[in-house]
């Protein structure tokens, strides 16, 4: 009998897990913050750009006239490991942010918080402080790093990974190292994860970006 009820729950987690219903971790303690399928567990803030999933990949296309537009996981998250695969058109502009907030009583629920960029323009990889006011946490000497701005390869699946533990915020871009900041100017030590479609003229467009792969583990 009790052999029988393991099997039995065993099999109920399994099917769980393979209908979407349950998050799973691996031994390692990464999760897919994405299951590849569907935006369940996201949810979009700010602008009118539209996301969309296509052959196991976000996709984010931009709307003439609309501010930055967000995808924002439902889970908030503060020491943490993050990867993920980004591919971008040339003239767009994107990032991923990190301990990220939406509050009404600030700038009417406008996104803020610290941003890995995504551009084809040297500057993948460092960290912004998105509406935050501070302009670039990542100083002006790191960003000059011809080897670093050199790292994010233009029409191609990039990846990235992210380290943030207490104050220093660590990435990589392709395995090379880019930013290495002790951040003590945004004041966000948890939030959300943002999807960032950059908003773009009337005129101009539509331009896309793609994410896939969007893995994260808890840190101590």
């Amino acid at each position: 009998m009790i052999v029988r009820k393991l099997t039995l729950a065993a099999f109920v987690c399994v099917s769980l897990i393979a209908s979407g219903s349950v998050v799973a971790a691996d031994n390692d303690g990464w999760v897919d913050l994405f299951n590849g399928k569907t935006l369940d567990g996201w949810t979009q803030k700010n602008g009118t750009a539209t996301y969309r999933v296509e052959d196991g990949a976000v996709v984010g296309k931009t709307n003439e006239g609309s501010p930055n537009s967000f995808l924002c996981t439902d889970k908030d998250y503060g020491d943490f490991e993050l990867t993920f695969e980004v591919k971008v058109d040339d003239a767009l502009n994107s990032g991923v942010q990190i301990r990220s907030a939406s509050i009404q009583e600030k700038n009417n629920g406008r996104v803020h918080g610290p941003q890995v960029e995504i551009a084809t323009n040297g500057t993948a990889g460092f960290i912004y402080g998105e509406a935050l006011g501070t302009g670039w946490l990542s100083s002006d000497e790191a960003r000059a790093d011809k080897t670093k701005q050199a790292a994010f390869k233009n029409g191609e699946w990039n990846k990235y990974r992210v380290l943030a533990k207490g104050n220093p915020i660590k990435t990589w871009v392709n395995d090379v190292p880019v930013a290495d900041l002790v951040d003590e100017k945004s004041g966000m030590s948890s939030g959300f994860i943002g999807l960032q479609v950059h908003g773009i003229g009337r005129g101009t467009g539509p331009y896309e970006v793609r994410w896939r792969n969007i893995k994260l583990r808890e840190v101590k």
